[in-house]
């Protein structure tokens, strides 16, 4: 008797990280990206920081991006993605970027007068994450002490 065939599951470390399955394909992207408002400002502090992560929070989820970590400092915003392979990093931290910049300097108008043509630098950092997640989480978790 032929023993059945059994799918591998695909689990990483600790089983945190679990592969993608969509109808047609199956991924694991991953990317740390760091975002930093114009001139390196300390703007991102008490309610404007709380308020802005809610807001990259509410588009990820919009996009079905899953955030596995976040940082939120007063000068820049380390994010630790997991995306569906439909998107990419840029189209998806445009949106991020977009949607905050809008939201933050709607509720909080003294961010316009800060700077009138936008919250965010037009760069950021992008790095894809293959086998070191749980390098890039403890990194991103110290971040939220030091600040």
């Amino acid at each position: 008797m032929k023993p059945q065939y059994q799918p591998k599951k695909h689990y990483y470390p600790k089983q945190k990280y679990k592969v993608r399955e969509d109808r047609h394909s199956s991924s694991l992207l991953t990317d740390h990206i760091v975002l930093i408002p114009k001139f390196r400002a300390s703007i991102l502090t008490g309610a404007v920081a709380a308020e802005c992560e809610r807001q990259i929070r509410w588009t990820c989820k919009c996009l079905d991006v899953k955030i596995l970590e976040m940082a939120v400092s007063e000068d820049h915003v380390h994010l630790f993605l997991q995306y569906p392979p439909k998107l990419s990093v840029s189209t998806i931290t445009g949106k991020i970027k977009a949607n905050s910049s809008r939201q933050l300097r709607k509720k909080y108008p003294h961010l316009i007068c800060w700077n009138k043509n936008g919250l965010w630098t037009t760069g950021c950092f992008h790095g894809s994450v293959g086998q070191g997640f749980d390098v890039v989480e403890r990194y991103i978790a110290r971040q939220k002490h030091y600040h």
